[in-house]
């Protein structure tokens, strides 16, 4: 048999161009199998973004629900709204904690997970993650005021159940856990080294937090329908499930499902940062980050 040598016709263009990829292998090319082996490691470096966008949306689509869900209910069979003392002004707790704590929460502590924001500079993410917990922080606590501000009008002790504790808890521990961010990762002062320190615990703290969050919602919730649902004045009770109660249910379930999906996007190390994994812990000072 002829062998295909450099001046071999056979090796020429017009010969090579039906039967390219067959004719490859004689001719000594590789060039054409290459787009070949490319494809399925693009695909496979495609499959963890798209299975990420997915559960964004759900998160995002679930938080939304939780936002409406909880307006809803307190519009429409708590009677509105109002900041006079009366069970109005109690209706914003539950819509402020839920919006603030849980929702926007969320949604902050997921957004360095956006493979938008990967090989970008950092700084404005950095200020847009603070921002954004700034003003779940702010909601959570102007909740806080509207609660305490209708117990105390209508002379109901304070902090004296299992839901406030958690509530307050998760609370506390959010406004201590946005300093101690704002202090390590955004003044240019801090060292390096506290910011590798700091890191570890900032984001278990976080995820606490938010569990926290969800679990003082729960209870909340069910606290509420006892409260209300006893099956006098008209009512029905909480046992019969009236549509008020469905609807509340139904946010208690939307709430967890939420928790439940910012958990899996912020544990899934595919979907991390690159510079934000442990085996990179390279932390600039704010001030330096515009050259990243």
């Amino acid at each position: 048999m002829q062998q295909c040598g450099p001046s071999s016709p056979s090796c020429s263009t017009s010969d090579r161009l039906p039967l390219r990829a067959l004719n490859t292998a004689a001719c000594g090319s590789e060039t054409s199998a290459e787009p070949q082996k490319r494809e399925p490691a693009d695909l496979s470096r495609m499959r963890p973004i798209v299975i990420f966008y997915g559960f964004y949306l759900l998160c995002f689509v679930l938080g939304v629900a939780c936002v409406v869900c909880v307006c809803l209910w307190n519009s429409k069979w708590r009677g509105g709204f109002a900041w006079d003392g009366s069970s109005l002004q109690f209706n914003w707790h539950p819509v402020l904690m839920v919006t603030g704590l849980v929702v926007l929460y969320g949604n902050g502590a997921v957004l360095y997970r956006i493979p938008l924001t990967w090989g970008q500079n950092k700084l404005p993410w950095k200020l847009l993650h603070a921002a954004l917990m700034l003003l779940a922080l702010v909601l959570s606590i102007v909740g806080l005021c509207a609660v305490f501000d209708f117990h105390n009008a209508q002379n109901t002790p304070n902090l004296y159940s299992i839901h406030s504790w958690i509530g307050i808890a998760a609370t506390a521990l959010f406004a201590m856990q946005w300093v101690a961010g704002m202090a390590g990762f955004l003044l240019p002062c801090s060292p390096i080294s506290l910011r590798k320190r700091l890191k570890p615990m900032h984001v278990w703290l976080g995820g606490s937090i938010l569990t926290l969050s969800i679990a003082a919602c729960i209870s909340g919730i069910n606290e509420k329908l006892f409260f209300v649902l006893k099956g006098i004045n008209m009512t029905q009770p909480y046992s019969a499930l009236p549509p008020e109660a469905l609807l509340g249910n139904s946010l208690g379930v939307l709430i967890v499902a939420f928790g439940l999906v910012v958990l899996k996007i912020l544990s899934t190390r595919e979907w991390q940062r690159p510079d934000s994994r442990p085996e990179d812990m390279a932390y600039t000072p704010l001030l330096q980050e515009e050259n990243e």
